[in-house]
């Protein structure tokens, strides 16, 4: 089944209200929200999305009244599910127990992959707790962990864009060549590519619901619908295992990153 999953800034828009919930609240952040997903229902001639995510924490509009607008957009047909992305574990937490007078947040999408790997700590806890499946976003940590970037960076790739170099930069740590090798090795090992094991890997993680890969042509469509077909035998869980020691990377944004940076690992 094709999902229409969209996301959207909690951000307020002066003058905007929205309809009243069922506690007949209205505010204008809440009102910004549902203008937003007018305008992208709109856009895509839709009626309806299936999942509708909140993106960024805004500790300026209260909680409640988050929780209100997202159970009005179930409620009133433009949605059928609701979740959050980017949220830390505990304001993922917070988001979920408002939702529980209202409709229940199904999913929570945030960065995830053997280079970033911060989210076990609490988040993916929070998640399941809560029951919230993960979507977890750049699984190839920008294509770093495809094995492209070990001889260099391809004129090609995201790397040689300038728009993108950073973001590829930050992930070629020395820690994190030391996990491409070995998940190149599993690869060769499988007879499949780096890619396939990359994927599989965080898609078999517990509390994980899906991956959001962005293929860019037909080839990369096809790696990543092999990696779909992909099982990790338990001999090679047991190598990946040995790549999650090797770099257990924190998230970018993460209040702890810069502390794991002084003690040698790799801080975003």
């Amino acid at each position: 089944m094709w999902c229409r999953a969209i996301s959207s800034c909690c951000r307020a828009v002066p003058g905007s209200t929205r309809p009243s919930s069922a506690r007949g609240a209205s505010t204008a952040p809440a009102g910004g929200l549902l203008t937003q997903l007018d305008a992208t229902l709109r856009e895509l001639g839709t009626d309806h999305l299936d999942v509708w995510q909140v993106a960024t924490w805004d500790p300026q509009t209260p909680v409640d009244e988050v929780a209100a607008t997202l159970d009005y957009a179930v409620t009133s047909g433009r949605v059928r599910y609701v979740g959050v992305r980017g949220y830390l574990g505990w304001q993922l937490a917070t988001a979920a127990t408002a939702a529980t007078r209202g409709a229940r947040l199904v999913s929570t999408q945030v960065e995830y992959s053997l280079l970033a790997r911060g989210v076990e700590e609490e988040l993916i806890p929070a998640a399941t707790y809560h029951g919230a499946g993960v979507f977890a976003a750049v699984p190839l940590a920008g294509g770093v962990l495809t094995g492209k970037y070990r001889g260099g960076v391809p004129v090609d790739s995201r790397g040689a864009d300038e728009v993108h170099a950073e973001e590829v930069r930050h992930y070629l740590t020395e820690s994190a060549v030391r996990v491409v090798d070995a998940v190149v090795t599993a690869a060769d090992g499988l007879g499949t590519s780096p890619l396939a094991v990359a994927l599989a890997w965080v898609r078999d993680r517990p509390g994980v619901a899906s991956t959001l890969v962005g293929a860019r042509d037909l080839a990369q469509l096809t790696g990543v619908l092999v990696a779909e077909e992909l099982e990790l035998p338990p001999g090679y869980r047991g190598r990946t295992r040995r790549c999650e020691r090797l770099n257990p990377v924190l998230p970018r944004g993460n209040p702890r990153s810069h502390i794991l940076g002084k003690l040698g690992y790799p801080a975003l």
